[in-house]
């Protein structure tokens, strides 16, 4: 009865031990308990709650099993709802950021502080290089493995950023997997990394760039991390892309405001070219000189204002000692068709199309911006428009002129009309005048008959072309007097402006070529060679004085007095020769007709292969030489001439006629085609006088 009762006591006693085992498990469960606090039962017949059955005792050792899957479920359920309010604290946190690096670096050190490595770094693609490169890190202290690039399927990033799926290594020195290169080795070693695990950073199918997590120990990354760093990379693809996207908002509204500002700018500067533009215009229109339009220029520019033409001359001076521009500056301006700055000057080429008219300059302007150096370029195109206005009068002047004196020089009906004429230029004909035709090959003609035409101008005379030749007539200053410089133009004289030449009764025309002479090879920095005739007085004496002067000019040259003024009074014996009163071409007929009229009939020239013969020496291997022809070549045509000019020729008294002849006849010749007389043409070697071929 009595081991009745203990047994009952016994049971009772292991229920009660069993009951409170299962109590304490729920309250480990409850609490949260680390696993090793879930014990398995105490054995069967142990003291501690009253001992257990072993069919108890299993039962606990189940529910402890039981309890402990319990427990990591819970667990589990615990740390992803951590992850997932770590996930929508970081969306919020990168939702809030606007600036890209500021949203780079959130989202490594979010990444370093969910998965708790001991590195984090994220890398971005590069479409253009066609790799991907180190864009930001958290916990890196290498500088190479902070910069470090990686190419498209090259390391684990590489192969990451190539396939679009992540991918995890335990120790990456020794996983085979990956391409491995030195760079990207070396970066790893010396950043002390073995566990790295990398996601894709993507954008819909795009990938954008890779986002990493690494251990410097060795160790594998579960797939837990797998997920949540893989979910942390979309949260932060989409807000690298927001902040991009804002980012270029916020530059496209500052280049919107910037360029709202600029075509405001460009608006007022345009309104204020425009009423430069017309103010000039205006000022153009009503009349105004060069002198008032480079004023006005200089007011509106707040400068000093240089205006020169195409020669260099100078037309106007405003507000401003400065040189005139050098002509690299004008060219340059030219070449660009802009103004251009030299040594705080402003240079800017006046054209007409792509003819050089002149240039402007501005001073004291160093600091020009674009809107004034436009206006400064529009300020050029009115004054091009003005000097284009000036030209054009003075060119139907000189039309005008150029007819008038091309009526006197041919000798025109009515004298008396004539003289009219010339009144209405401001021209007396009544007086006397001096005719000066003139040469040079230093300069283009223009040039020398625009320097003829400012000397008629001052003058009152007249200047034009007539017969090829530039001719200049002037009024003979009164017997006795100095040569006087011309009117002044003031500052605007230029270069070009020269002195009339003194042409007196009583010193005669020759001393007046010779300075007229001197004067324009200086103003043409060229050699200017003036034949000179007259004084003459009324219209019907200007043709003869024209013949003559142009007659005194071809000796000059002839003569080797290139450079030089005089009239035929001053050659001496072949002054005489070539005065109106010598039959000179019927002398030359007589000595030289037949050599003449066998070359006039057959196109040879005899004539030039016997002056070379005479100015050689009456050598003929020489004068071969000269002509650059065989010896026998000169034998055969001296051969020729022999059998026209008769057995004698050769004779002293018969060479010397024979050799004034030629020489006359070279220099009363007309010139030739080149503009040199006969004899003077390349490649005529004797065409050169030789010494004391005119003396008397």
């Amino acid at each position: 009865m009595v081991t009745s009762e203990g047994s009952e006591d016994s049971e009772r006693s292991g229920d009660r031990g069993a009951l409170l085992r299962l109590r304490d498990l729920l309250d480990l469960l409850d609490r949260g308990a680390p696993a090793e606090q879930f014990t398995p039962p105490p054995p069967a017949g142990a003291t501690e709650h009253g001992g257990l059955s072993d069919a108890d005792a299993a039962v606990l050792a189940d529910a402890t099993r039981i309890a402990l899957r319990i427990r990591r479920t819970l667990s589990q359920h615990r740390r992803r709802e951590a992850e997932r309010a770590a996930l929508f604290d970081t969306a919020g946190d990168l939702a809030r950021l606007r600036e890209p690096d500021a949203v780079l670096g959130a989202i490594v050190h979010r990444a370093k502080l969910l998965l708790g490595t001991d590195v984090t770094y994220l890398s971005l693609n590069d479409e253009e290089a066609g790799d991907t490169y180190m864009r930001v890190t958290d916990g890196s202290v290498s500088a190479a493995f902070q910069q470090v690039r990686l190419g498209m399927g090259e390391g684990l990033g590489g192969l990451v950023a190539e396939t679009a799926r992540p991918y995890s290594t335990g120790d990456y020195r020794d996983d085979q997997r990956f391409r491995h290169t030195t760079k990207i080795d070396t970066a790893v070693t010396e950043e002390g990394l073995r566990a790295i695990l990398g996601v894709p950073l993507r954008l819909g199918t795009r990938v954008i760039g890779v986002l990493y997590a690494a251990d410097r120990t060795a160790r594998t990354f579960t797939p837990d991390e797998v997920a949540l760093l893989s979910s942390l990379a979309d949260h932060a693809a989409i807000a690298i892309d927001g902040a991009r996207l804002l980012d270029e908002t916020r530059t496209a509204l500052v280049d919107l405001n910037e360029a709202s500002r600029t075509i405001e700018a460009h608006s007022e500067a345009m309104r204020r070219a425009e009423d430069a533009h017309d103010r000039l215009t205006d000022l153009v229109l009503r009349g105004g000189d060069v002198t008032e339009v480079a004023t006005a220029i200089g007011t509106v520019l707040q400068g000093g204002t240089l205006v020169h033409d195409a020669e260099g001359a100078e037309l106007a001076r405003v507000g401003t000692d400065a040189g005139p521009p050098s002509l690299e500056a004008v060219a340059a301006s030219r070449a660009g068709g802009r103004a251009v700055s030299v040594h705080g000057t402003w240079v800017c080429a006046v054209l007409a199309g792509h003819e050089l008219l002149g240039s402007i300059a501005l001073t004291g302007r160093a600091d020009l911006d674009d809107a004034d150096r436009r206006l400064f370029e529009r300020a050029s195109l009115v004054t091009a428009l003005l000097l284009l206005l000036r030209r054009s009068v003075a060119e139907t002047e000189d039309r005008v002129r150029g007819e008038l004196l091309g009526d006197l020089l041919t000798r025109a009906a009515d004298p008396a009309g004539l003289s009219a004429r010339a009144l209405r230029l401001g021209v007396n004909l009544g007086r006397p005048h001096a005719v000066f035709v003139l040469h040079t090959g230093a300069v283009p003609r223009p040039r020398l008959l625009a320097a003829a035409a400012r000397l008629a101008q001052a003058r009152k005379g007249l200047a034009g072309l007539h017969h090829e030749d530039v001719v200049l007539v002037c009024p003979a200053e009164a017997p006795g007097a100095s040569p006087s410089a011309s009117p002044s133009a003031g500052a605007s004289a230029g270069p070009d402006a020269v002195r009339g030449p003194g042409v007196g009764t009583g010193t005669g025309t020759g001393p007046a070529a010779a300075r007229l002479a001197g004067e324009l090879g200086q103003v043409l920095a060229g050699p200017v060679t003036v034949g000179a005739a007259g004084p003459v007085t009324g219209p019907a004496e200007f043709a003869d004085a024209y013949a003559e002067a142009r007659r005194c000019r071809t000796a000059l040259r002839t003569l080797g007095r290139e450079g030089t003024g005089a009239a035929l009074s001053d050659l001496g014996f072949l002054g005489v020769l070539l005065g109106d009163q010598t039959d000179l071409g019927g002398y030359v007929h007589q000595t030289l007709g037949p050599v003449l009229a066998y070359d006039a009939k057959r196109g040879t020239d005899l004539i030039r292969t016997l002056r070379a013969y005479f100015d050689t020496g009456t050598s003929q291997s020489r004068a071969a030489e000269a002509l650059h022809v065989h010896v026998n070549t000169v034998v055969q045509r001296l051969e020729r001439i022999g059998s026209l000019l008769g057995r004698d020729w050769q004779r002293p008294e018969r060479a010397l006629e024979l050799q004034l002849a030629l020489r006359i006849h070279r220099v009363s010749a007309p010139d030739a085609p080149d503009g040199k007389p006969d004899g003077d043409r390349p490649g005529d070697p004797a065409g050169t006088p030789g010494p004391g071929d005119f003396a008397a």
